[in-house]
């Protein structure tokens, strides 16, 4: 069983940065390198919206257009994680993350990590 851990979230002032890891681990017949990753975040009383996403081989990435320009996606296959640099961070970023692994039809998802913007 694939698990995905979140971490590095926490409370920072608008126009600060973060950055948030996701770690995997429970590998068996395929490894982090056959997963397409996403970055994902829910903020209260609102649907689960999509952040970013990283191609297996880390060699393409697209954003959410409220993150273009500010977020950054990223993956190191050989520790098995994923990254969010997130910069200029605003009020409206405010919520959990998740990270999110794809393999076919089927999918991992994390716990998530509460990002606070906060003055």
């Amino acid at each position: 069983q694939v698990h995905l851990v979140e971490s590095g979230g926490g409370v920072v002032q608008p126009g600060g940065s973060l950055t948030l890891s996701c770690a995997a681990s429970g590998f068996t017949d395929f490894t982090f390198s056959d997963y397409a990753m996403n970055w994902y975040r829910q903020a209260p009383g609102r649907q689960r919206e999509f952040v970013a996403a990283i191609t297996r081989a880390g060699d393409n990435t697209i954003y959410g257009d409220s993150v273009k320009g500010r977020f950054t996606i990223s993956r190191d296959n050989a520790k098995n994680e994923m990254y969010l640099q997130m910069n200029s961070l605003k009020l409206e970023d405010t919520g959990v993350y998740y990270c999110n692994g794809v393999r076919g039809s089927g999918g991992y998802w994390g716990e998530g990590t509460q990002v606070t913007v906060s003055s």
